[in-house]
């Protein structure tokens, strides 16, 4: 019988989770909001290798969100939202065989995810239309904002990522 819960992969759960905290708060001025500047984004990556890091991305947000000014709404629904686009992505890596599509499926998950629910909390449940907007200008300019903000940092930090515990998970076995 194939044990599901091994040290190895609690330990690797916790650093994960651990780095995406660590991460956060280091940029944590930056990290919340309409223009979220989170390199612990990269780590979203992960589930095409590791299925423990579907939790562990999970925790490490929910975390992380603690200290957001959106408060209950994003330990929530941000939370909930990483959680769903982590287990996307570690589908797609169940799935996918090459890597450059593991990487171009995978990491839509994280960002088409976060692009359209993170924006629900800060226009609609938050109110902050920006200057004069409607309701839905609002909403489709944080979409298009967190769409491109989430692109870099999945896929110009992640994709660097990728390739790295490729290489290293090569050399393991």
């Amino acid at each position: 019988m194939k044990r599901v819960f091994t040290t190895k992969r609690l330990c690797r759960a916790g650093v994960i989770a651990a780095l995406y905290v660590v991460l956060t708060y280091a940029f944590s001025a930056f990290a919340f909001g309409p223009f979220q500047v989170r390199p612990a984004e990269a780590l979203c990556i992960l589930p095409l290798f590791y299925a423990e890091a579907v939790p562990a991305l999970f925790i490490g947000c929910l975390l992380s969100n603690l200290v957001s000014q959106y408060s209950i709404y994003d330990i929530l629904f941000g939370s909930l939202a990483t959680l769903i686009a982590a287990f996307g992505t570690y589908m797609v890596g169940s799935y996918c065989k090459k890597a450059i599509t593991k990487i171009l499926f995978g990491g839509l998950f994280p960002v088409l995810v976060n692009a359209f629910i993170i924006p629900l909390i800060i226009v609609l449940i938050i109110g902050d239309f920006g200057a004069e907007q409607t309701l839905a200008a609002a909403y489709f300019t944080q979409v298009g904002i967190f769409v491109f903000t989430q692109s870099v940092w999945v896929y110009g930090l992640g994709t660097p990522l990728f390739f790295a515990v490729k290489r290293i998970d090569k050399s393991l076995t």
